[in-house]
């Protein structure tokens, strides 16, 4: 019988805090039971192991995430809905880092498609850049040209591999601006396959 007290949500935002305060590659089922007296054994009634429980802790931060982003894009298009987003993107990696690097890992698609966190990051983001008239395959191909840029940029800053005499917050502004420019004149696949067929 599991021990009074212990649940999957409390389990999952132990994983979260310890994710931030340890680092995501910390976060296991032993330092878990450590942190509420019980053994390593007893959690099994709660998920199904290691991975289970990363995989939860990955979308309970991707909620996180989109709730960051949600309210910061509502009611803006074209380059305000960028900055806010990638601002927002940007402000809950650095301050969780740990739960960030959970939002990274690969998910399973059933249980993306199944989640409404993921759901809604999903209609967030690319109603985002259908505001710069893209359609598919353009609108993944940007999607991960974003995705590529602020991760990017937000593991280099998180471990202060930005060296150079420059405002990381100016370079910041001006990788956006880049963005902006980038999707703005995104050369999309129908442009392209027009050409070849001239």
């Amino acid at each position: 019988m599991a021990r009074a007290g212990v649940t999957v949500e409390r389990l999952v935002a132990a994983a979260a805090e310890l994710a931030d305060e340890a680092g995501f590659a910390h976060v296991t089922l032993s330092a878990l039971a450590r942190r509420f007296g019980v053994k390593d054994a007893s959690l099994y009634s709660h998920v199904r192991g290691l991975d289970d429980l990363r995989t939860r802790l990955a979308l309970y931060a991707g909620g996180e995430l989109i709730d960051r982003i949600a309210p910061a894009v509502a009611g803006r298009a074209g380059k305000d809905a960028l900055a806010a987003f990638a601002g927002a993107y940007r402000a809950y990696a650095l301050e969780h880092p740990g739960r960030y690097a959970a939002t990274q890992i690969r998910i399973d698609q059933s249980l993306v498609a199944d989640s409404p966190a993921m759901r809604r990051t999903a209609e967030i983001t690319y109603g985002m850049l259908r505001g710069y008239g893209l359609q598919e395959p353009d609108l993944t191909d940007a999607v991960r040209l974003l995705r590529s840029t602020f991760h990017g940029y937000c593991a280099l800053e998180s471990c202060g591999g930005f060296g150079a005499d420059r405002d990381v917050q100016a370079s910041w502004d001006k990788a956006v601006d880049a963005l902006h420019l980038a999707l703005t004149h995104w050369p999309r696949e129908t442009a392209r396959g027009d050409a070849g067929a001239g």
